[in-house]
């Protein structure tokens, strides 16, 4: 009889592992084949417009310290690829989208036009840009600054001559370089 009750456990555990085992494996099985198959996908489309885009740096005196610093924007390609540089110019005197920064270039300034010559990009702009308070050296460097940092982040301008009304005037009569901050 003791044999008798030990073959009966002996027996109902060997099942119990070998069900236990069975199931074991088919689990096992099904996780790793979920894993292989499952395919990711994006919560949003990205559009073909997302694609297009890139970051220009764009620079501006902060209100407070009245200091230089580059504002990041996100453009269209198609809206910079033929004439970067009168893209660039055009944002600088549309102004800072950051609330911390204000507009460097004067009021009603227009760029007449802008060229290349070598690695020296010529701006053209109205008389409007003599619009700055001549008293204050520091506005008229910020203006150079913005405009030297903003557009010699092209890779072809090392140099910026600037212009008014197509002509060459006093206030900005240099060939203006980068300045390594």
């Amino acid at each position: 009889m003791k044999n008798k009750k030990i073959a009966t456990i002996f027996i109902t555990i060997l099942v119990i592992i070998l069900i236990g085992g069975y199931f074991g494996i088919k689990y096992l099985k099904n996780k790793n084949s979920k894993t292989i198959v499952e395919e990711y996908t994006p919560q949003e489309e990205i559009a073909e417009e997302q694609v297009r885009q890139t970051i220009v740096s764009l620079y501006f005196p902060t209100k407070e310290a009245n200091e230089l610093t580059p504002e990041a924007r996100l453009i269209d390609i198609k809206e910079i690829i033929n004439n970067p540089y009168e893209k660039l110019i055009n944002l600088l005197i549309e102004g800072p989208k950051n609330e911390k920064n204000k507009k460097i270039i004067p009021e009603n300034t227009k760029l007449n036009k802008c060229y290349l010559e070598d690695d020296c990009i010529v701006l053209d702009f109205s008389s409007d840009i003599l619009n700055y308070s001549k008293e204050n050296e520091k506005e008229k460097n910020n203006i150079i600054n913005s405009i030297v940092n903003t557009l010699t982040q092209l890779t072809e301008i090392n140099k910026v001559k600037i212009l008014v009304d197509g002509n060459e005037n006093d206030n900005f009569s240099e060939i203006y370089n980068r300045k390594n901050n």
